[in-house]
């Protein structure tokens, strides 16, 4: 299984950051070790005095696909989920000055929030406008819809399909709006799509 996530999906976000606009989708993968443990908190790593949160709508791979045509994509995932892309910031400026790649402030250990209940994407209407947010403590610190997105959720998979074959239980992360932030010990994040409670976590 792996994870493959998508970076500079939404303008807010782009802007916030002060980043180019991508002509095409920026990929990069987390490794499986970066799933946090279910009833785990997240721990803030010692290399970082930055972490970020970052909420993201997710999509689960239900069967094998390679050069996938997007009139087709709907048929490779049933189930939507939500997660944070934790994010060493600080880390993530230096790699990004010195042209390396961000695994390191990206794939740490503990930095992907799945959720522990995953949506039946027949119960949930029109995928190209979900909406979802996060909370900090009770207060909504992101907020969008999936209608937002510079590239929707099947024009994702076709186009990650043509350099990474997708296989059964495979996870996209589709990218986050704005409002990212940094996260503190003893915050508590709480994540919902279309007003369901997907994950409750604390940080350590």
């Amino acid at each position: 299984m792996k994870i493959i996530c998508v970076g500079r999906n939404y303008t807010d976000h782009i802007e916030e950051l002060q980043n180019e606009k991508p002509e095409e989708p920026v990929l990069f993968q987390k490794p499986d070790t970066s799933i946090l443990l279910k009833k785990q908190p997240f721990f803030i790593p010692d290399f970082s005095n930055d972490v970020h949160y970052e909420v993201e709508v997710l999509v689960r791979i239900n069967r094998i696909g390679k050069h996938i045509q997007e009139k087709f994509a709907h048929k490779y995932y049933d189930e939507i989920g939500l997660g944070i892309d934790f994010t060493a910031r600080d880390l993530q400026e230096k790699l990004k000055e010195k042209g390396l790649p961000w695994e390191k402030a990206k794939a740490f250990d503990g930095a992907a929030v799945v959720c522990n209940k995953w949506l039946d994407k027949k119960d949930l209407g029109s995928i190209d406008d979900l909406h979802f947010r996060l909370q900090k403590n009770e207060e909504v610190v992101q907020q969008a819809s999936t209608s937002h997105m510079l590239w929707k959720i099947d024009e994702l998979i076709a186009y990650i399909s043509t350099f990474f074959t997708l296989k059964i239980g495979d996870i996209i992360f589709t990218g986050t709006p704005a409002g990212v932030g940094k996260v503190a010990p003893e915050d508590r994040l709480t994540g919902y799509l279309e007003d369901k409670k997907m994950f409750s976590i604390k940080v350590k």
